[in-house]
């Protein structure tokens, strides 16, 4: 009873603080407490959505009174399940979406601030009014939010030539678990004065700080693209490729993905994209250069020595506005959770970029030989960054479901896979929940710890986003007892 009392008086506060415009009861939002995925719930004590900095610090500091955990939302894009209201305790969901404010562009340092609500397209619009771009950039970019893009340090589409979130960081503003305001809002390229405290926020899942404001670095806009198709000789050719490409224009390449035919077939029937090439193969190559000058011979050249090479077997090129909007909204929609809406284990893996064929040929012979013809390994990604996106699914056919119980042990037979070869679990969507018993197996004891007490010092009655994150993943048994 007691609690019921003071969750009462917590809502009555809280709903002073952000006024009408930013409350909202947990039933009329049924969408905010669910993960993008379905995968993950929770109820909330109560959802807020502060307009202002004071707004958060006043919500963190009755919250912290209270005792009620905080979780902060963005889009709710998560695919980790990082995003939504902790069960293990009462908490408050604080949304940024009212936070949604351009407050500066800057040309002359080539640098915007945003409220850690604005999406990625808001940013990339304001860039582009001013002749300059973003460099973070993926499908979700109209939901998707820069505050969740920092906290999730996430990649996407441009990490090749733009690097992942932290990268396009220069500064941040963050509110602390004691209500006070961490203002690292600089423009600054080097700064060589101690401890790069902004970098604690970013890819911390949200668990030292509700980050508010960003500063985040912008490039001169790239008018000049062209995007290929190729169908490759066989999925080992990939390495090789990407060297002849880096070799033609290192700084222009700045898309290397892979995307196999049962994909293209997939979103040709789900969505009318128009097949690229008449050609068919296992594996196709998608990639682009982009300059501020025209690339056609670049393009021209990479694609004549991959052929000559005998590397690809037919490529096309994107000559129009279309065509090249065809070939994005193909990859875009490759997940096979919406694609083909079939569910089974999920790897966002990466490991280092000369082992990706290697990667992909053991995880299908170590499918085959555990699920027979119950299992199908569908994978598509970031060839330039290591990053695979990985399914081990029981058919494409719609609505198919994998058995919990097989999921499990394919799902530790590969993570095993990516540790030995040097890799992560975790390549761009985070740990959040999902990946709590896995990541623990590839960090140390002494990283872990490490982890530990940097979330101790910051928040040390746990208020943000707890049980998220690899700072609470569990220290495996072995290593445990290592360590004692």
């Amino acid at each position: 009873m007691a609690g019921g009392i003071v969750h009462t008086e917590l809502v009555g506060v809280l709903r002073d603080v952000v006024g009408p415009a930013g409350w909202l009861d947990p039933t009329d939002a049924v969408g905010m407490v669910v993960d993008f995925r379905g995968l993950f719930s929770g109820e909330p004590v109560a959802i807020v959505r502060p307009g202002t900095v004071d707004e958060v610090r006043a919500v963190v500091r009755a919250c912290a009174a209270t005792g009620v955990a905080i979780v902060t939302q963005g889009g709710n894009t998560s695919l980790s399940g990082g995003s939504v209201p902790t069960d293990d305790r009462p908490s408050v969901l604080l949304s940024t979406s009212r936070m949604n404010r351009i407050l500066s562009v800057d040309p002359a340092r080539f640098t915007i601030t945003a409220e850690a609500g604005c999406t990625i397209e808001q940013v990339q619009q304001a860039a582009a009014a001013v002749g300059l771009q973003l460099g973070m950039d993926w499908g979700a970019r109209g939901t998707a939010t820069v505050g969740g893009a920092v906290s999730t340090n996430a990649g996407g589409l441009n990490v090749l030539r733009y690097g992942p979130a932290r990268d396009s960081v220069l500064g941040l503003e963050a509110v602390l678990a004691d209500g006070e305001v961490f203002d690292g809002l600089r423009a600054l390229r080097k700064d060589s004065t101690g401890y790069d405290l902004k970098h604690l926020f970013i890819g911390g899942e949200g668990s030292v700080g509700v980050v508010t404001r960003v500063v985040l670095r912008l490039h001169p806009r790239q008018d000049h693209h062209r995007t290929m198709f190729a169908a490759l000789s066989e999925l080992e050719a990939i390495h090789e490729l990407f060297a002849m490409a880096c070799a033609r224009d290192h700084a222009g390449l700045t898309a290397f993905e892979l995307v196999p035919e049962i994909g293209v077939a997939g979103t040709i029937s789900t969505f009318g994209v128009t097949r690229p090439l008449a050609t068919e193969a296992e594996w196709y190559l998608l990639a682009r250069f982009s300059g501020t000058s025209p690339v056609d011979t670049t393009v021209e050249g990479f694609l004549v020595d991959a052929v000559d090479a005998g590397l690809v077997v037919d490529a096309a090129v994107a000559g129009t506005a279309v065509q090249e909007e065809n070939l994005w909204m193909m990859r875009d929609e490759l997940p096979p959770e919406t694609l083909f809406d079939a569910k089974g284990a999920k790897f966002d893996a990466a490991v280092p970029i000369d082992r990706l064929a290697e990667f992909q040929r053991a995880a299908e012979a170590m499918v085959t030989e555990m699920c027979g013809d119950d299992g199908l390994v569908y994978s598509f990604g970031h060839l330039g960054d290591g990053n695979l996106h990985l399914y081990v699914v029981s058919s494409l056919e719609r609505g198919s479901r994998m058995d919990p119980v097989l999921v499990d042990e394919v799902t530790a037979a590969i993570d095993g896979l990516i540790r030995d070869m040097g890799g992560t679990v975790s390549a761009e969507h985070g740990v959040g929940q999902e990946l709590l018993d896995r990541v623990g197996r590839q960090k140390s004891a002494v990283e872990l710890d490490l982890m530990r007490r940097v979330k101790a010092a910051l928040d040390p009655d746990d208020l943000f986003n707890p049980g998220r994150g690899a700072h609470c993943a569990p220290v495996p048994e072995v290593e445990a007892a290592e360590a004692t």
